[in-house]
């Protein structure tokens, strides 16, 4: 099969989170399964042309969004894999200094720069004369490309066999627009009513994909089930309620190569299941580098995330100062996000140096260090749609402390003394209560050498790599490329 892949994010080009990261190995892991895959993705500021090697696919080409008219050119990449990377240009659009927007907010234009980024995509295939059998959309950024191949695109000859996937990384983000946002979509006004992309008054992009898509999938098979309840529906539950029979949770996942203390160069140590002593290295370096006692015996947590409502930052909080009272624990803390986290955190590790360093910073690289470092990942999500630190933390021997909500829930077991099974430690109240009680589970079993290191082992030996969810991936793109299209009449 033929699959393009359209995304606002794709690593290591860009990427702000897991979606980035998703894209890059999931295509990969495609590509390796036999396909043919190409991916359209915005040329940012941060993907240089001269760095990346890049070469022009399409020199120029002009494309009306609203009244404007857009002068556009797309550059190309072949990665060693044999995924073929398309880069739409538009330098008003996309030569700044964040993919969305600032700590003030997103950008005032991201409706028009997201509208222009996925017709360019679509006019660039064209131009190109590609013939995908699967257009695999992502997120809000990309939810009216099933809109137009049902609409707008039916000039196209291939895109009248098309079938479209739409997956869901996260459902708050939603791309919701004020309706004079409208008419640069290029859509009629029939289409802005509320079975269809009208949201409460909004424009909404994401119900774009969410209604026209041939199929719509989550990143984790208990994200795709939360969804759909009043909780963690983000008021789209009833809109996913309707096509609850084309709703599919497809776990994400890793690529080891990329993800290995065995080989990796950003941390102090290397090490892996037969010689974990570079793990005792890595987190004696980690001690040292935060100025806490250096001592193999003293639990040392981790906690790497955006530091917002989310993550679990309101049940944390609050028991800070309770865990480390009577006891030896270390914390160590990595993240950006709201202001108001921000201060809390930095004036309580002002009081407990000796125990907790805050890290207000994104740094893929101390991410990696904390990874490699810590004895175990406190993950104390409200919700989370599957979540890779959990992943990348049992990877590295970090055992996971998790609330069980979406992809948290489907990649860890409960520890159990008795049989020795399980990989973490999970919790079922969004409670700070229940998250402390967590941790002293977690911290008894540290006491216990001999169970801690069956439970590490468990940890590592977990196997999230992308072959068992690209294999779901492949059976859904032959299952849908077998559907009859309805193509909407414009």
């Amino acid at each position: 099969m033929k699959i393009l892949f359209i995304s606002s994010e794709m690593a290591p080009f860009a990427k702000t989170g897991g979606l980035g990261d998703v894209v890059g190995s999931l295509s990969g892991a495609v590509r390796a399964l036999g396909h043919e895959v190409s991916v359209f993705l915005p040329r940012y500021r941060s993907i240089d042309i001269q760095q990346w090697g890049l070469e022009t696919a399409v020199d120029y080409f002009e494309l009306i969004v609203g009244n404007h008219l857009e002068a556009t050119r797309v550059f190309t990449k072949k990665l060693a894999n044999g995924v073929k990377v398309y880069f739409i240009e538009h330098p008003d659009y996309f030569m700044r200094e964040e993919l969305y927007g600032t700590l003030a907010g997103g950008y005032q234009d991201n409706d028009r720069r997201f509208t222009y980024f996925q017709r360019a995509a679509l006019a660039a295939a064209k131009k190109l004369k590609l013939a995908p059998d699967i257009v695999h959309c992502h997120d809000w950024q990309t939810g009216l490309v099933p809109v137009y191949l049902k609409t707008l695109e039916t000039d196209y000859a291939p895109f009248l066999k098309v079938r479209s996937v739409f997956t869901i990384h996260n459902l708050a983000y939603q791309g919701n627009f004020p309706p004079d946002s409208f008419p640069a979509t290029g859509l009629g006004w029939e289409f802005y009513k509320s079975d269809l992309l009208e949201f409460y008054g909004k424009c909404s992009f994401l119900k774009g994909g969410l209604v026209f898509a041939d199929e719509v999938t989550t990143v984790s098979e208990r994200y795709s089930r939360e969804i759909q309840t009043q909780e963690f529906g983000c008021g789209m539950e009833g809109v996913l309620a309707v096509r609850k029979d084309s709703v599919t949770g497809i776990l994400n996942g890793i690529d080891p190569k990329d993800w290995d203390p065995a080989t990796d160069p950003d941390i102090d140590a290397k090490y892996d299941l037969k010689d974990l002593s570079g793990k005792k290295l890595n987190k004696a370096a980690l001690q040292k580098e935060n100025g806490f006692k250096v001592d193999p015996n003293i639990p040392l947590l981790g906690f790497v995330a955006r530091l917002v409502t989310q993550k679990g930052l309101d049940i944390l909080i609050p028991v800070l100062e309770e865990l480390a009272a009577g006891q030896d624990l270390q914390l160590v803390l990595l993240g950006t996000g709201e202001d108001q986290y921000h201060q809390i955190l930095r004036d309580i590790a002002k009081k407990n140096k000796k125990w907790l360093g805050v890290h207000i910073l994104f740094d893929p690289k101390m991410a990696k260090q904390i990874y490699a470092g810590s004895d175990m990942l406190l993950i104390p999500s409200y919700y989370e749609p599957c979540g890779l630190g959990q992943i990348i933390g049992l990877r590295y021997g970090a055992v996971p402390i998790a609330r069980a909500t979406g992809g948290l829930a489907d990649t860890i077991e409960n520890f159990e003394p008795v049989t020795q099974k399980g990989n973490g430690f999970i919790f079922e109240d969004y409670t700070s209560d229940a998250l402390h009680a967590a941790v002293l589970r977690a911290l008894k079993t540290f006491k216990q050498e001999k169970l801690w290191k069956a439970l590490v082992r468990n940890a590592m030996e977990s196997d999230f790599s992308w072959n068992a969810s690209a294999k779901k991936y492949q059976r859904l793109y032959e299952t849908v490329k077998r559907r009859t299209v309805k193509v909407e009449k414009t």
